[in-house]
């Protein structure tokens, strides 16, 4: 319940009129910060970007670096239409989650080979976006390459396709580096 009274601002430290949010007074301002801190902290950080100045609310930001060696997980059993027994498991943190795993037992069978490689990477891109939804974790090109690259069981599989046009393409739009002694 919020309450309303007189007083000095937590947030910004300003005599204002305060409402009570978790045990700290906060005036209508710094609420709205909070509210958007908790409930979209990505807006902050887009309106960070816009302007230069990096958004990482220490609330909410963790990286894929903070991820513990051992998860909890919960593995499913299922079939695809063809019948073949798959064994997928997301790993949770927090109670979130933040990676999916999927594999079979007849990851030797070569017919499965290009689902297997398809499969990886869509758990590999799956989890990337898992872990920035819930843990804030930033996505770059960088990262979906390095997660496509990783998926690839052989030369030319679509992994391996999908990584080198994004190359390609990364290489022909790059910014030309701007030589200090050239006048505009």
């Amino acid at each position: 319940m919020t309450q309303k009274q007189e007083n000095t601002c937590d947030g910004c430290g300003k005599n204002k009129k305060l409402s009570t949010v978790k045990q700290h007074n906060l005036c209508a301002d710094c609420k709205k910060i909070a509210d958007t801190l908790e409930n979209n902290p990505e807006i902050l950080q887009n309106i960070g970007h816009l302007i230069n100045i990096p958004c990482q609310p220490k609330l909410v930001a963790k990286s894929s670096l903070d991820l513990p060696d051992v998860l909890d997980a919960v593995r499913y059993r299922t079939k695809d239409r063809d019948m073949n027994t798959w064994y997928v498991s997301v790993s949770e943190l927090e109670g979130n989650p933040v990676e999916i795993f999927a594999s079979t037992a007849f990851d030797r069978d070569h017919q499965l080979q290009s689902r297997i490689s398809n499969l990886t990477t869509i758990t590999r891109l799956v989890s990337l976006i898992l872990r920035h939804v819930y843990l804030n974790e930033k996505l770059t090109l960088k990262k979906v390459l390095g997660q496509l690259q990783k998926s690839s069981r052989q030369k030319n599989d679509l992994p391996d396709m999908l990584a080198r046009v994004l190359e390609n393409y990364k290489k022909q739009h790059e910014p030309e580096p701007v030589d200090a002694d050239t006048p505009y």
